[in-house]
C-alpha cells in the first residue's frame, strides 16, 4: 500500500545494505507482540530528541519527495504483519530491517527506504529500529500535507527470528473480486483487527505514490500529484471511468489519458456497497478523510502495542 492496499508496489527491489543487516542481528528484546513471550524487554533508551529525530527525516524527504510516500509504505508494511489472533507481527520489533522479511514479494522496494534511515539511526542509536520506522511514516504524512498523526515510542527491536511469514500484506488480485474482497476483509485487515470503515480510509493513502513494473509488476500512479495527500484518490475514484489497461502486465485499469491507475483492489471500494458508502464520504470531506485516516494510521502503528507505549511530542510547531 505505494503503497498500503497495493502492497506490492514499491520502488526497485534491492537487498538490504549489509550493515543494516549485519548491525540489526545484535538488537534484541521486544516491547511488542512480535511472538517472543520469552524475551525480557529491556527499558527503553533515554534522552532520544525525537523531535530532532523527526527533523532528520524530513530532512530525507526535502531532497527527493518521492522518499515519503516509501517511508509512508515502510511503517504500514513494519506495522501491517500482526495478527490478533496469533498476538504476533506487528512493528514493535522492527523486523523489516532483516534480509528474511525484506525478501517477501510485498516489500520489493523497502530496503532502500531502510537504508535512507540508517544514517539517523546512526546518529541516534538510542532509537530502536520499530520506533524508527514508525516515526518515519507520520513524519512522511505530515511532509505530505497531510494530517499530523499522533506517536508513541517504546518498541524494542527484536532478532531475525520473530520475522512472521510472507503472505500478511494486502494482495492487489486474487483472481476476482470476491476473493479480493474476502482477502482484504477476512485475511489481512480483519486478522488486524480493522472494519470496512477503516480500510477504506487507510487505503486513501494510495492518493500518495506509484507502481513500478520492475517491482511489482504495476505500473503508474493513482493520482496526478502522488506526493500530496488529499482524499482525490476517493473522487478519481468515484468520477472517472476505468478501463483495462491493454498491454503485457497484471490487471490493472487506466484512466481515459492513461496517466492514471488503478489496481483490482482499488475498484472494490467503488463496486462493493459496503464499501462505496465510505469511499463516497470521504470523496467530499477532506477534513473527515484526515481526521479518520490519523485515527486509524496510528491504530496500524500501535497494533500489538498497547499498554507498552508513551505517547510522544515529535512535530515542531
Amino acid at each position: 500500500m505505494l503503497v498500503l492496499l497495493a502492497s506490492t508496489c514499491a520502488l526497485a527491489p534491492t537487498r538490504a545494505p549489509p550493515e543494516v543487516v549485519s548491525r540489526a542481528k545484535f538488537i534484541f528484546g521486544t516491547s511488542c507482540a512480535v511472538g517472543l513471550s520469552t524475551v525480557v524487554a529491556p527499558a527503553v533508551a533515554a534522552d532520544v530528541d525525537y523531535k530532532a529525530v523527526a527533523k532528520d527525516i524530513e530532512g530525507i524527504i526535502s531532497t527527493d519527495a518521492d522518499k515519503g510516500p516509501t517511508l509512508v509504505r515502510l511503517a504500514w508494511h513494519s506495522s501491517g504483519t500482526y495478527d490478533k489472533f496469533l498476538k504476533d507481527g506487528g512493528s514493535g520489533g522492527g523486523t523489516i530491517r532483516f534480509e528474511e522479511e525484506l525478501a517477501h514479494g510485498a516489500n520489493a522496494g523497502l530496503a532502500k527506504a531502510v537504508g535512507w534511515l540508517e544514517p539517523v539511526k546512526s546518529k541516534y542509536p538510542g532509537i530502536s529500529y520499530a520506533d524508527l520506522f514508525t516515526l518515519a511514516g507520520v513524519v512522511a504524512i505530515k511532509a505530505a500535507r497531510g494530517p499530523i498523526v499522533p506517536w508513541s515510542s517504546g518498541r524494542v527491536d527484536a532478532p531475525a527470528s520473530a520475522v512472521t511469514p510472507d503472505g500478511r500484506l494486502p494482495a492487489a488480485d486474487l483472481g476476482t473480486p470476491e476473493k479480493t474482497a474476502k482477502g482484504l476483509r477476512n485475511d489481512v485487515f480483519g486478522r488486524m483487527g480493522f472494519d470496512d470503515r477503516e480500510i477504506v480510509v487507510l487505503s486513501g493513502a494510495h492518493a500518495l505514490g506509484r507502481c513500478h513494473p520492475d517491482a511489482s509488476g504495476y505500473d503508474g500512479p493513482w493520482t496526478p500529484a502522488p506526493t500530496i495527500l488529499t482524499n482525490s484518490y476517493y473522487s478519481l475514484l468515484l468520477n472517472l471511468p476505468w478501463t483495462p489497461k491493454k498491454w503485457d502486465g497484471p490487471l490493472q485499469y487506466e484512466d481515459p489519458s492513461g496517466k492514471l491507475m488503478m489496481l483490482p483492489s482499488d475498484l472494490l471500494l467503488r463496486d462493493d456497497p459496503k464499501f462505496l458508502k465510505y469511499t463516497k464520504i470521504y470523496a467530499k470531506d477532506n477534513a473527515l478523510f484526515f481526521k479518520d485516516f490519523s485515527v486509524a494510521f496510528q491504530k496500524l502503528e500501535e497494533l500489538g502495542c498497547e499498554g507498552r507505549l508513551t505517547p510522544t511530542q515529535w512535530a515542531s510547531s
